[in-house]
């Protein structure tokens, strides 16, 4: 018989008007790598910070070894062994790999200065451990980010912790550095070390997996065995209902060139990158993380200076000047980091609505509540936002659902060319499907979406052509009858 070693018994956490978790009942095993899925709002977030130690649940217990745990504090989750590794990775750029690993925690010699021979050694010893080439004296600010996960992990390793909680941590990753991470989780595995792993991905709940834990709407749904089950049917028991077809692309007729680009260049990223754009077209761009599709759509809006070349847009010379030239001539830019780039966080769903294009929210020229909420209520039920008010601010919607006001506020500013990246990054299937048929339904009406993805199922599913990206130029174009995975990662990695 299997070994527990986390026991959550009918655990349940409420908010104001809100019960984000229900009764649940979790057991895990050592030794184990036990992934947690659902959909965003599902209540695995509330899990995680229960587990770690940042929330209390209102009712329940947790147990650990058979002993019940009283947390109150992330430094009681790490006394007992449990860790997390979050998604939003908690380091200091401008200290050493070393120093973020103890952050805390320096070790002190006998003249109570801070040991750094021992601390580099310790550090090494870790990091030898993993089987990664890193230097325990390398400023973290010069790391990549899959360096970053990896002293994320050694982290959470260096305070003896014997359960780690790794919330989302292949979201930035490239497929190659995804093999190294899925090497160490299961160097882990072999060493006893227990993995709670929640992912949206669920190639990699399939890929890493022994056990799959399925939350909805705060409640646990089932656990079962990975291998027993089905992509299909996992879908089936995380959103409750069938979702059809997963790509919802349908062949819209193209009309004429709106976006024409010439030679953008910009000195060290960009060199001579050309292409068209069709009204009714989803045009993606592939490649490597650092390949420079990213830096093609910021120079497109002007969100970066020093970007040269010839733009028609309309069929009219576009001069690359700033943001707001962008906006007025109807560009917009659903950025990568919605958090930090997409959203005014601690603002209203309304207000971020309404921010890039405040003439709909004015009335004789003076600003009208009004307005602002009829405006507000419109898209929240068009694109299906889950919140109890445009009042609430965005920090506390889910992922999916910020998302969504992203999207919403630039469909506010009727851009005939919008610019998509990495647009479901962090979100569950369901809130993918939906985001997915807002897209299908903006080229039906003869706009055109230019769409970043690190994702090539997604790039596959979703484009009419797909552009390949490395090093900062276009290395590949194939009309999507033609593309493959293996065609798309040969022009990657050229």
């Amino acid at each position: 018989m299997e070994e527990i070693i986390i026991a959550m018994k009918q655990v349940s956490k409420e908010f104001p008007g809100v019960k984000a978790l229900q009764n649940i009942d979790l057991e895990i095993c050592r030794g184990e790598i036990h992934g947690l899925v659902g959909e965003n709002g599902a209540g695995k977030s509330t899990l995680i910070k229960i587990l770690g130690g940042s929330y209390t649940a209102t009712s329940g217990e947790v147990y650990m070894d058979g002993r019940k745990l009283q947390m109150h504090a992330p430094l009681d989750a790490q006394m007992a062994g449990i860790s997390v590794v979050h998604q939003e990775l908690k380091l200091v750029d401008a200290l050493t790999v070393m120093e973020n690993i103890y952050l805390g925690r320096w070790p002190k010699n006998s003249a109570r200065m801070v040991d750094w021979k021992g601390m580099r050694e310790a550090a090494g010893k870790l990091l030898r451990d993993l089987g990664v080439e890193l230097d325990p004296e390398e400023l973290v600010g010069n790391l990549t980010v899959a360096q970053k996960q990896i002293v994320e992990i050694c982290k959470v390793l260096s305070t003896n912790a014997r359960f780690i909680v790794m919330d989302e941590p292949s979201a930035v990753l490239t497929p190659s550095e995804m093999d190294t991470l899925y090497t160490i989780i299961r160097k882990l595995k072999a060493d006893g070390i227990t993995i709670l792993y929640i992912s949206h991905r669920l190639e990699e709940i399939f890929a890493l997996c022994d056990h799959v834990t399925v939350l909805r709407d705060g409640q646990k749904i089932t656990t079962v065995e990975a291998k027993d089950v089905s992509r299909t049917e996992l879908i089936h028991m995380m959103v409750g209902r069938e979702l059809g077809i997963e790509y919802p692309k349908e062949q819209v007729e193209q009309g004429e060139v709106i976006l024409s680009v010439r030679n953008l260049n910009r000195p060290g990223v960009l060199t001579d990158i050309s292409f068209d754009l069709h009204r009714g077209e989803i045009l993606g761009f592939a490649g490597l993380v650092g390949a420079g599709r990213t830096e093609v759509a910021r120079a497109i809006m002007g969100a970066d200076q020093g970007a040269t070349g010839e733009i028609l847009l309309k069929g009219e010379p576009y001069e690359i000047r700033d943001v707001p030239t962008a906006i007025h001539k109807g560009i917009g830019l659903v950025s990568e980091d919605r958090k930090k780039e997409g959203l005014v966080l601690n603002l209203s769903i309304k207000q971020n609505l309404s921010m890039v294009n405040m003439k709909r929210v004015l009335r004789k020229g003076f600003f009208s509540e009004k307005l602002e909420n009829e405006l507000a209520e419109k898209y929240i039920r068009d694109l299906n936002i889950v919140t109890p008010s445009p009042e609430k601010e965005v920090i506390y919607l889910s992922g999916g659902n910020q998302q969504k006001v992203v999207i919403g506020k630039w469909l506010n500013a009727d851009c005939d060319v919008l610019i998509v990246d990495e647009p479901t990054r962090g979100i569950d299937v369901g809130a993918k499907k939906e985001i997915y048929t807002i897209m299908c339904e903006l080229v039906k009406a003869g706009k055109a979406i230019i769409m970043i993805s690190s994702e090539m199922p997604e790039l596959l599913g979703m484009c009419d052509r797909i552009l390949v990206m490395h090093d900062g130029r276009l290395t590949g174009s194939f009309d999507i009858e033609e593309a493959t995975q293996d065609k798309l990662m040969e022009k990657a990695i050229q």
